[in-house]
């Protein structure tokens, strides 16, 4: 129908504007990305709460996320994750990152995972092997803890039906020093 035809669009726009998003600020902002380098900290724990399925809206509920982030001076920063929502969905995922920073303390981090979805109660994502792309925007406090928004994209890239489904969320980064 007309809604599903809807949600199509809203959905390709959106990945199109992450697309580009991303895209510009690997090609365009080599400067900023290299200020990053000056807040290697400790490995990174992040704790999220966030809205699952914020577009579709035919399996809405909260999500959680818990990740760990290396924090080194590398361009791309592997980082890995679970996710479970309300719904019992569940997806572990492990990928990598990039922070590109705007003075010292504004940054865009977009990042990239790979992992292993189960539906639970929620939304069918039509495979097991789900891939997470994000774009975060957030802000480095002079304690090293971080706090950001975020938007995500989960889908299958076609492996099977392919839904697909966005999440919005805040996140909490703390630096872990062993």
């Amino acid at each position: 129908g007309g809604g599903h035809e809807g949600i199509f669009r809203m959905r390709l726009r959106l990945i199109g504007g992450v697309a580009a998003l991303c895209a510009g600020l690997i090609v365009g902002l080599s400067g900023p990305a290299r200020a990053a380098e000056r807040f290697t900290d400790a490995p990174l724990l992040g704790l999220t709460l966030g809205y699952f399925d914020v577009i579709g809206q035919e399996f809405p509920s909260l999500e959680g996320r818990l990740e760990l982030r290396a924090n080194n001076d590398w361009w791309l920063k592997p980082f890995g994750g679970v996710m479970a929502n309300t719904e019992r969905a569940a997806h572990i995922y492990a990928g990598v990152y990039a922070e590109l920073f705007w003075g010292e303390h504004f940054y865009v981090s977009p990042s990239f995972a790979p992992g292993i979805y189960m539906k639970g109660n929620s939304r069918d994502l039509g495979y097991p092997l789900e891939f997470r792309s994000q774009i975060e925007l957030g802000w480095r406090f002079d304690s090293g803890i971080r706090a950001s928004v975020s938007l995500n994209h989960i889908s299958n890239a076609g492996l099977g039906q392919n839904p697909g489904t966005e999440s919005v969320a805040f996140s909490v980064l703390l630096p872990l020093s062993f």
